[in-house]
């Protein structure tokens, strides 16, 4: 099975200027997390294209204690909610929640599934069934180009991809495979890109999970 990897913040959801600490970072409060345009829209092309669709988020957050899991909860059911009336659906969602400057102790650890790590695209791939040679990887960062790149995914990246960002990117000139302004408009690009390729897929029957890190095991009912 096939499946599109989607970053969260600024894909999913829109990005956040804290005025306070003078960062554009992911929401830290409830009322902050808005998901954007057309954002079910294009999620539920995906489902009916039948791929598998997974989150695949750095989520440091808890460890920099700009917020609890109770709120990161709070934010995945927001999502949920939004999806559902538009009858899309996320198979399974995956956070890295550390940070290599952590003020939370337990989770100050330079790790494998912090993006650009692979971990946590290693772990879906091996808890749903996915090729993730056949996949995409659908981010707005660096570290998603790279991470899918070194996965062997097919990458998709949303925004304006500058030429100098290239001096940026491990290994130097790394190109993302397809470019989009947004999700809705990425995931029209795959839908061209598979029907380019005549291949029929198998639709996604696994249940949602939710996992906070490849050592945590998967909960059904979400976090």
């Amino acid at each position: 099975m096939r499946a599109a990897f989607l970053d969260r913040d600024g894909v999913i959801n829109s990005l956040i200027y804290h005025h306070d600490v003078g960062i554009i970072d992911s929401p830290f409060t409830l009322k902050q997390f808005r998901v954007l345009p057309r954002v079910p829209q294009a999620i539920r092309r995906l489902n009916d294209l039948g791929l598998a669709v997974v989150i695949i988020s750095n989520q440091p957050g808890i460890a920099k204690r700009h917020f609890d899991s109770a709120l990161l909860k709070q934010f995945d059911r927001k999502l949920q909610a939004a999806l559902k009336r538009a009858g899309a659906r996320i198979d399974a969602t995956y956070y890295c929640l550390h940070h290599p400057k952590a003020v939370v102790k337990s989770l100050r650890k330079r790790c494998q599934c912090r993006k650009p790590g692979i971990g946590l695209l290693t772990q879906a791939a091996t808890d749903l069934g996915l090729s993730l040679e056949e996949s995409y990887m659908v981010g707005d960062g660096i570290t998603d180009m790279e991470a899918g790149a070194r996965a062997g995914c097919r990458t998709v990246f949303v925004g304006a991809w500058k030429c100098e960002l290239c001096q940026f990117v491990h290994p130097q000139g790394l190109r993302p495979t397809l470019v989009a302004r947004d999700l809705w408009e990425a995931s029209r690009l795959i839908e061209s890109d598979l029907r380019s390729g005549k291949t029929q897929l198998q639709s996604c029957v696994e249940p949602v999970r939710v996992l906070l890190h490849p050592s945590i095991a998967s909960c059904p009912q979400g976090i």
